[in-house]
């Protein structure tokens, strides 16, 4: 076997065992598990929330030999390992055979990725957008790249790792199928004026018969192939859609795949695309709830942020979802039950770009690039600062704005690796927050709070009231255990001293507002234990069937709380 293949396909299966562990759906005994026909042991460590940390390459695998003796051998197939573990995890043949699916695709890709790395010195020096396609993708989701509707090829020029620069197609689709909504200050021509140049826009109206009776919107050319070509075959053939053509301009995929950035003109939106693919548990549509609330939500937020003096003395940056298209399908989107990957086909969000918000000598990363091997490490060495030292600022950065957001307003995002990004000062010591990917991620307070004055309730879908607890939770999974604990593995100081400083910068906060003392003992940051809701096994409790909504995420039991001081 190849030896890449061999080191990926390791390194998968650890973080597939050390995942499934963490969550409880296999329970190990002395470091073995017993898979019917097979077991398997393994050296680890444990971390925080009771986290597993397989070692690779410890990992051996055991059966029964033909003369009643074990034989043993180092087990490196994560393909294997689940399929022997199918029958303790309770599992059908389906979901078995797409998590395979998903586990190929993914180990292909980490061998990709892993056969063009780049030193992590050189990482540093690509603009955010380059090291989009340098990341190792979702740290706790062990199937993180499964693409499913992405063939190879599809992959090889289109997924992030491929940093293959690409452009989009634009689309005129008939007024009363489409939808432009804006901010107040964007009309569809200004937005289309600040997208297209004028060359490109005056070939776009000559290829109308009345270009002021469509709206335009731009399309990833995979999704025109698969699924516009096909699903709106009638509304391209009757003219009710017209292709116009690709623009000039070309664009990186982010992490999330679907989120476009323009690297011709960075100063220029950000385009988030609908694509029919099953990724990360999900189909990666865009429903038209969110398309038609994204521009009121982000100027609801505006104004919450323009006079808000914390977020100003902190400079933290909201990159806002300004505006959208949205195009429901005719038929399917009236008629109830109909599976949502058919109903978010088509559409787009324009988000404000990162580019233009940076002062002299700032520089900018997303936060999941902490996770990149080696990267944090880097970005110590060149601050020169002490790890404990920029660690401590990079709490502070995460911490400060998040918990003011949430106590103060009663509102939250989901702070995971994708949605928030790091700004540095000139000297590279974590300064700055931004937070994006708004719109459907935004969750507010049971309570009224009347600093947050009146919500646009009539989005409730978009903007849903939960508890208290509730709202910590988003904070627990995207933040703490999703980026925080990962990175205190490698951090290069003890884990101890590691949730110390995270559990000093919530305890400052705490100290410097009693006035929200219940709305504190109420998120409980500092509590003995959270619930647990396991990623990977809402993948394989929901399996394959094609669904009308995207259900929650149950909650199996507790974890315990690394902040938690007895």
């Amino acid at each position: 076997m190849n030896d890449l293949w061999t080191r990926c396909s390791a390194d998968l299966l650890a973080k597939l065992i050390s995942q499934f562990c963490t969550e409880g759906l296999l329970e190990p005994i002395d470091n073995r598990l017993e898979l019917g026909k097979a077991s398997y042991t393994f050296e680890a460590t444990r971390g925080g929330f009771g986290s597993w940390r397989v070692q690779a390459g410890s990992i051996r695998r055991t059966t029964a030999g033909i003369l009643g003796n074990d034989e043993s051998e180092p087990a490196v197939d994560p393909v294997q390992f689940f399929v022997e573990a199918a029958d303790v995890l309770g599992l059908d043949g389906s979901t078995v055979a797409g998590y395979v699916a998903e586990l190929t695709n993914t180990l292909a890709a980490d061998v990709r990725m892993a056969a063009s790395a780049v030193p992590v010195g050189e990482l540093l020096d690509l603009h955010h957008s380059r090291l989009e396609g340098h990341l190792t993708g979702h740290p706790l989701l062990v199937a993180n790249k499964g693409r499913l509707g992405f063939s190879a090829s599809d992959s090889e020029r289109y997924a992030p790792e491929a940093r293959t620069p690409l452009r989009l197609v634009w689309l005129a689709v008939r007024r009363g199928l489409a939808e432009f909504r804006g901010t107040p200050d964007l009309s569809e021509h200004a937005v289309i004026a600040r997208e297209l140049d004028v060359e490109t826009v005056a070939a776009f109206r000559g290829r109308l018969d009345d270009p002021d009776a469509y709206v335009w919107l731009p399309c990833h050319p995979w999704q025109l192939d698969h699924v516009v070509r096909t699903q709106w075959a009638r509304e391209l053939a009757t003219g009710e859609i017209v292709i116009l053509g690709e623009s000039p301009d070309e664009y990186l995929p982010t992490q999330s795949i679907r989120t476009m950035v323009n690297i011709t003109n960075p100063t220029r939106y950000q385009v988030k695309l609908p694509l029919k693919i099953l990724n990360t548990s999900v189909y990666r549509g865009i429903p038209s709830h969110c398309t038609l609330a994204a521009p009121m939500l982000t100027q609801w937020l505006r104004g919450l942020w323009s006079r808000d003096e914390v977020f100003q003395q902190l400079g933290t940056e909201l990159l806002g979802e300004v505006a959208s298209v949205t195009v429901p399908h005719p038929e399917l989107s009236t008629h109830p039950g109909i599976p949502y990957q058919w109903t978010e086909t088509l559409g787009t969000i324009w988000r404000d770009p990162i580019d233009p918000r940076l002062r002299d000598g700032e520089s900018v990363w997303p936060l999941a690039a902490v996770l990149h091997p080696g990267l944090a490490e880097e970005l110590i060495a060149r601050s020169g600062a002490a790890p404990q030292t920029w660690l401590s600022c990079l709490l502070s950065t995460l911490f400060r704005p998040l918990l003011h957001l949430l106590h103060h307003y009663g509102i939250t995002v989901n702070p995971h690796g994708e949605n928030l990004a790091i700004i540095c000062n000139s000297q590279g010591i974590p300064v700055r927050l931004v937070i994006k990917d708004l719109v459907d991620d935004i969750n507010l307070s049971s309570d009224e709070i009347s600093v947050r004055g009146n919500a646009p309730d009539a989005h409730s879908r978009v903007l849903p009231r939960k508890s208290w607890n509730v709202l910590r939770q988003y904070i627990v999974d995207a933040l703490l255990i999703g980026v925080m604990n990962p990175l205190a593995s490698q951090s290069h100081i003890p884990e101890a001293a590691f949730w110390s400083l995270a559990r000093a910068e919530i305890g400052r906060y705490m100290a410097a507002h009693p006035e929200y003392a219940a709305r504190l003992a109420a998120t409980a940051f500092l509590g003995e234990s959270f619930g647990r809701y396991p990623l990977n096994g809402y993948r394989l409790t929901l399996g394959y069937a094609d669904l009308d909504t995207r259900p929650p995420i149950p909650s199996t039991g507790t974890i315990p709380n690394p902040l938690h001081l007895p």
